[in-house]
């Protein structure tokens, strides 16, 4: 590109600039645009803590989808298929991570559809205030949570940090309960992954020793039994059986 034409296209730009936020008053004053009031009053600053609340859930969604959902032992275990397979890319990080997404939202209806009825359009009706939605909110997260959730990885978290032992599902604070969630699912993910090695490590063993029966020691057996693996996971239908064992597995 020539210093003419970086030079005009410099100049285009600082026009359109000054054509778009140079705007006469006028014009600046039919604009509505959103922004925040610190006003006193209690409408205007309920807004004002809405949207203030809406952006930090924003900003801690994929902190909330890993750490509080079925998220974290779907995608472990197809990350383990596909290892398995020996595929490499096959099938690629978006359609794993897609698909790991709308299985999520598919274990994850009945208890959001929960915390909808019980706590999200209650506040949006004014009929409770945020705390008390915050509360109801937690409820049935917290008893998914706490189901799929090893008593003594809650108890390790709740002993370090010396707090009473719970009455119900209720009482347990999500500062234990989150990460005692998170490593008993990483526990199960990497169970059902040891599951599904065992079939694909039978064929490599196999393959291994025909291979070197037959004295052929510098060719690959990963090349021989990659076709071997993916006919075994076609023929039992394997992706059928993976789904199904995750989602029984809730």
């Amino acid at each position: 590109m020539n210093k003419g034409l970086r030079f005009s296209i410099t100049i285009l730009i600082v026009v359109l600039t000054l054509s778009v936020f140079g705007a006469t008053p006028a014009f600046a004053a039919d604009l509505d645009l959103p922004g925040i009031n610190l006003s006193d009053e209690p409408a205007a600053v309920g807004n004002t803590v809405t949207i203030i609340l809406l952006l930090t859930v924003l900003s801690l969604a994929p902190a909330i989808l890993i750490m509080m959902t079925c998220f974290t032992r779907i995608i472990i275990v197809l990350g383990f298929v596909r290892t398995a397979l020996a595929t490499q890319q096959m099938p690629p990080n978006q359609v794993i991570i897609g698909l790991a997404l709308f299985m999520t939202m598919f274990v994850m209806a009945p208890t959001l559809s929960s915390v909808n009825e019980t706590a999200l359009q209650p506040f949006l009706d004014g009929r409770i205030t945020q705390q008390e939605a915050l509360s109801q909110a937690a409820i049935p997260i917290k008893e998914f949570m706490a189901k799929h959730t090893r008593e003594k990885d809650l108890l390790l978290f709740l002993d370090y940090a010396g707090a009473e032992r719970p009455q119900s599902v209720q009482d347990i604070p999500l500062s234990a309960l989150v990460p005692a969630f998170a490593i008993s699912e990483l526990k199960t993910a990497f169970q059902m992954g040891f599951m599904i090695f065992i079939p694909f490590l039978v064929i490599d063993m196999v393959v291994a020793s025909v291979l070197m029966a037959m004295g052929m020691m510098m060719l690959p057996p990963v090349m021989i039994s990659l076709p071997f693996k993916i006919l075994l996971f076609i023929l039992v239908d394997g992706w059928h059986l993976v789904v199904k064992s995750l989602l029984l597995s809730f």
